[in-house]
């Protein structure tokens, strides 16, 4: 069945759908040359239709063990080449299998590189994927659906659990999920962390009753701005316990401290975003996924000190409280692509727990 994806603007590019389901939501893209599932199951692509620049897609298949959510919550799948024989010792079933199963709306044989080279110099916009044939007043319908704002809410776990370390004296985290990626509570558990997973709107009075030695801030999508009642409890932590926060955490940090954010133009999604320590000069390459940054000059007069930023367009990509024990990245750690040029930063949050900060 052909297909097509309608930007906001007007703007058509014209495919192959996978399946009969529509899309409507914001449309980004991921420059990563691996990693699709996990970019699909990522639940910081929420609400939004992802777009990979890598032409060939699904080569290696699908399987359970690279899940980053209990589903996939893409709005929409653009991609070019759809491989529909995997090759990969851990090959479970097919990314069309997949995609159909979790009825993720998919366009293939798209010249994704051109739908990349548009948003970059329109902007990151709305989009909607449609039959080739759909009525143009369905069309119109579906481009007219707002973009779900309470996204955090959706991806967010249901219910608390835990994560037991059998490390003796392993630090005891409350983890406050927005969206958070399996592998970030992988590799602090693997760091040494006894976790407890807990739903975003889990209030600081209920954090704190179970006595942790910190409190980490999850990864997850949307606008910061929209969340303001859980960057009041977060604020409501600041000097009871030391916390640690990655991308959407570190957003509500710097809201909860008085700092603006604000939407970049096109986003940061992939796994070659060069950062620099500001601290040691050092410059490590990181994976991010996040369309909002926060506002360097809303810091000012804050106590809270740059620590690191994107080499490319200079945006803050770390901060350091000046007296409490609270720090955070934009970028995420745990995806490794450097291979472990950031997992420092899960030893530095375990050594200021031991430490007694």
């Amino acid at each position: 069945m052909k297909g097509k994806l309608i930007l906001e603007d007007g703007t058509v590019f014209y495919g192959d759908l996978l399946n009969d389901f529509k899309a409507t939501g914001e449309v980004v893209f991921n420059t990563g040359m691996v990693g699709y599932q996990e970019s699909l199951t990522d639940p910081s692509y929420c609400a939004q239709i992802l777009t990979l620049t890598y032409p060939l897609v699904g080569n290696y298949g699908i399987a359970e063990l690279f899940m980053q959510s209990r589903k996939s919550f893409v709005a929409g799948f653009v991609i070019g080449d759809l491989c529909t024989d995997g090759s990969n010792w851990h090959y479970e079933k097919s990314l069309a299998a997949f995609l159909t199963e979790q009825k993720v709306p998919c366009l293939y044989n798209v010249d994704t590189r051109a739908i990349t080279r548009h948003i970059r110099a329109a902007g990151t916009m709305k989009g909607i994927i449609v039959s080739e044939k759909a009525a143009k007043d369905a069309a119109d319908a579906l481009m007219a659906t707002p973009i779900r704002r309470e996204v955090v809410e959706a991806v967010t776990t249901p219910k608390a659990y835990d994560m037991e370390c059998e490390r003796r004296g392993a630090p005891f985290v409350v983890a406050m999920d927005f969206g958070v990626k399996q592998n970030i509570l992988d590799s602090m558990h693997r760091k040494g962390f006894r976790l407890k997973v807990v739903p975003a709107h889990t209030t600081a009075e209920e954090v704190l009753a179970m006595n942790p030695d910190g409190v980490f801030l999850s990864n997850g999508p949307g606008d910061p701005a929209d969340v303001p009642e859980i960057a009041a409890e977060i604020k409501k932590l600041f000097g009871k316990k030391p916390i640690f926060g990655i991308c959407l955490g570190h957003q509500l940090i710097a809201i909860a401290m008085g700092a603006k954010t604000y939407k970049l133009k096109f986003g940061h999604r992939g796994t070659n975003q060069p950062v620099k320590d500001l601290r040691t000069g050092k410059v490590q390459i990181s994976a991010q996924n996040h369309g909002f940054a926060v506002d360097a000059a809303s810091l000012e007069g804050l106590p809270l000190a740059v620590t690191h930023v994107n080499v490319n367009d200079g945006t803050v990509e770390g901060m350091r409280h000046k007296e409490l024990p609270i720090f955070s990245v934009q970028y995420h750690p745990e995806a490794a692509p450097g291979p472990d040029d950031n997992m420092y930063l899960f030893e530095e949050f375990r050594a200021m727990l031991e430490k007694g900060e």
